[in-house]
């Protein structure tokens, strides 16, 4: 498995969610961007998230996000480095 740019893109809307409000969903609007929209719509589809549009992260969609911080930091910090 590869890192795709759809992968990508569903990473960068995992990114958007606040995780430390659970509370807090998102909505992407239809004039986001194509790539933005569709990313949204995959999430949704794979159990991520509550609504195709966005909504709140489901408890896999948590971990998810939450995993996806992690790398992010640290791959940020090691860049740095």
């Amino acid at each position: 498995m590869a890192y795709t740019p759809e992968l990508v893109a569903e990473l960068e809307i995992l990114r958007l969610f606040n995780l430390d409000n659970t509370l807090e969903g998102i909505k992407v609007h239809h004039d986001a961007g194509d790539a933005a929209i569709a990313a949204t719509q995959r999430l949704h589809a794979k159990g991520l998230t509550t609504q195709p549009d966005g909504g709140y992260l489901t408890g896999l969609g948590r971990d998810a996000a939450e995993h996806a911080r992690v790398l992010l930091t640290i791959l940020s910090e090691t860049a740095t480095a």
